[in-house]
């Protein structure tokens, strides 16, 4: 009887599935997060008969045949691109992605990672930093007697000195796209790395090359639907009852094969 480990699968389908979604709801007041989906893919079949089999010697064939599913399996767990709504916080270091890119983080190793939350912070050295401490590509350092900061829609970092009236341009925020987002890998703190299935990193000034615009004063909040998200959740949870409820059919029937005398 293969329905014990056909509900087994159906199961353990069901248990990622709840995983996937109690992430997404952890996730809710992530800035820059984007919610998860958990795909699945049927497994191979047997092929107790297979269509287009002669079945008498006129040639008659099979038009269906009998081909028996095996269950199910997980096939990917995808990032749902959709854009957060901005939530003004007035931070002159608080910065919100308009449209498609990613801020480059320069890691402790020298490698690059990628992240849309743009609660930047800065050092005692006035290095643009993110919230982990990590360097913001490329690195922009805020002059310690600068007295307001000014971020356009381009990315151009102006400061403003009490002695002075035209503002300093410091430097100008990058932006980087990829060809497959969702091929990025996730490694937490809101960092991703660069992968074969992500494409190679293009880096441009915002507003260029499909890439949009920063906003200064603003963070992106999470893109999580909390009402999708819990109707997922019931139905991960009915799905994964109905397979237990198989199991226990199939247990009570090899019972009642086992009580035959």
């Amino acid at each position: 009887m293969k329905a014990l480990q056909i509900a087994a699968t159906g199961m353990a389908a069901q248990q990622m599935r709840v995983d996937v979604v109690a992430n997404n709801l952890a996730n809710m007041s992530t800035t820059g997060f984007n919610a998860r989906r958990a795909d699945f893919a049927d497994l191979h079949y047997q092929q107790l008969a297979r269509p287009g089999s002669i079945t008498a010697s006129d040639g008659t064939m099979l038009p269906t045949g009998v081909q028996l599913g095996l269950g199910v399996r997980p096939s990917a767990v995808s990032v749902v691109l959709a854009q957060g709504s901005l939530t003004q916080t007035g931070g002159d270091l608080d910065i919100a992605i308009e449209g498609h890119g990613y801020l480059e983080v320069t890691m402790p190793g020298g490698g690059s990672a990628f992240t849309r939350d743009g609660a930047l912070k800065r050092t005692g050295d006035g290095l643009i930093v993110n919230s982990e401490g990590y360097p913001i590509a490329p690195g922009i350092t805020i002059p310690s007697d600068a007295r307001a900061l000014a971020i356009n829609g381009n990315g151009e970092v102006y400061a403003y000195f009490a002695d002075r009236v035209e503002p300093e341009l410091l430097g100008q925020l990058a932006l980087t796209g990829f060809t497959n987002e969702k091929g990025l890998e996730a490694i937490g703190s809101n960092l991703f790395l660069e992968t074969e299935a992500s494409g190679p990193a293009l880096q441009s000034a915002p507003g260029e090359n499909g890439l949009g615009t920063v906003r200064q004063g603003y963070l992106e909040e999470s893109s999580v639907d909390a009402v999708r998200e819990v109707t997922d959740l019931i139905k991960a949870q009915r799905g994964y009852e109905l397979n237990a409820k198989v199991i226990t059919a199939a247990d009570q029937m090899l019972s009642a094969t086992t009580q035959v005398r």
